[in-house]
């Protein structure tokens, strides 16, 4: 049994050719953020492996800063004060990102867990079911829906109206208050379909996702 070896292996050799092979032409790059940074955007969005917020986004290093968790949850205010709150509190106040995006995903295991947090399958994940009750509103959404008749639609369903929960629930720290009120920040939830490479914008006001491309255009783009 190697313990993980071989994938460590391929880690450190993919340090390496980043040293080798991709640092030196973008030495200036690195160097501008060696003592400072001034990301545009607080990204939040789930710790699940499949998600690339860089690659999707087609940002570089300094662009983004980022926050992950299971299920992309941001408690409200006062409810579980920790790292995430912490995070929002030093992007919004600090480092003054103009936009906070959050960014929910396709076959989201942390979602299919929101179906039915008193699944005997959580008994062994105490921290986790605890974690996933900041969803729980938007679990709500689906009514009586029983966990197992749960299909894609369902599933999808529930992840958007977890992000659009979860932007509610960043309106109540004072930070994003203070800088919305200001009108100097800009809060948006979206939804990244996987298999597809596509994501879509959730507006909030209909609570219905849009293309990309239709949301371009109103910035003239």
């Amino acid at each position: 049994m190697d313990c993980g070896r071989d994938t460590l292996a391929k880690l450190l050799a993919g340090v390496q050719t980043f040293q080798q092979d991709v640092y030196p032409g973008n030495a200036e790059l690195f160097e501008s953020l060696a003592h400072s940074q001034a990301p545009s955007t607080l990204f939040i969005t789930c710790a699940d492996s499949r998600i690339s917020p860089s690659l999707i986004t087609q940002t570089q290093p300094g662009e983004l800063f980022i926050v992950r968790n299971v299920g992309n949850l941001v408690p409200a205010y006062g409810e579980m004060l920790g790292g995430v709150s912490s995070a929002i509190e030093y992007a919004v106040a600090v480092l003054k990102v103009k936009n906070i995006i959050i960014c929910g995903h396709s076959n989201c295991g942390a979602m299919g867990a929101l179906m039915n947090l008193n699944d005997p399958k959580l008994d062994g994940l105490p921290t986790v079911r605890s974690w996933m009750r900041n969803g729980e509103a938007a679990r709500a959404t689906l009514g009586e829906l029983k966990a197992e008749d749960a299909g894609p639609a369902q599933i999808r369903d529930l992840t958007e109206n977890n992000v659009l929960l979860q932007l509610a629930h960043l309106r109540t720290h004072p930070a994003v208050a203070r800088a919305l009120a200001q009108d100097s920040l800009t809060l948006q939830g979206w939804y990244y379909d996987i298999p597809k490479g596509q994501v879509s914008v959730l507006d909030e006001q209909s609570r219905k996702s849009r293309p990309v491309s239709e949301v371009l255009s109103e910035f003239g783009a």
